[in-house]
């Protein structure tokens, strides 16, 4: 298992990071799949969940994502690695806020675990200037 984590600076106040952290815009933001669907988490619903459905040349890929007071925590369900989970969180910060992405993952195969970390690590930077541009 690895970890990665990466962090950024944001000039806007939490309240405006608040409403642009959203699973459809957090999957958008890594830029690795296209969004196909999203399935909002409803009052009927047994779990909180909202549930992402994203692919790339046909790759299909299902994310379960939970609300949490600072952000969002997300877990790849159908996907390539034996093990996907992330955090984006975002706290106050001078004039602005800290926007911090961290990413629990496993391949399966070691020498893959490096090389998904390395790829990982450039998704979630990614996510995080994309995600600021939106602020």
């Amino acid at each position: 298992m690895r970890t990665v984590e990466v962090s950024r600076f944001v000039a806007a106040p939490p309240s405006v990071v608040a409403r642009v952290v959203t699973p459809r815009a957090v999957i958008e933001a890594e830029g690795s799949f296209d969004v196909q669907e999203v399935a909002e988490a409803d009052e009927a619903s047994e779990t909180d969940q909202t549930l992402v459905r994203a692919s790339k040349t046909g790759l299909s890929i299902v994310f379960a994502f939970e609300e949490r007071a600072d952000g969002l925590f997300y877990d790849q369900l159908d996907g390539p690695l034996e093990t996907l989970t992330t955090t984006v969180s975002y706290s106050a910060e001078n004039e602005g806020t800290r926007l911090t992405a961290t990413s629990d993952l496993e391949a399966g195969i070691g020498p893959m675990e490096r090389l998904a970390a390395w790829k990982r690590r450039g998704e979630l930077k990614r996510a995080l200037r994309n995600l600021d541009r939106q602020c």
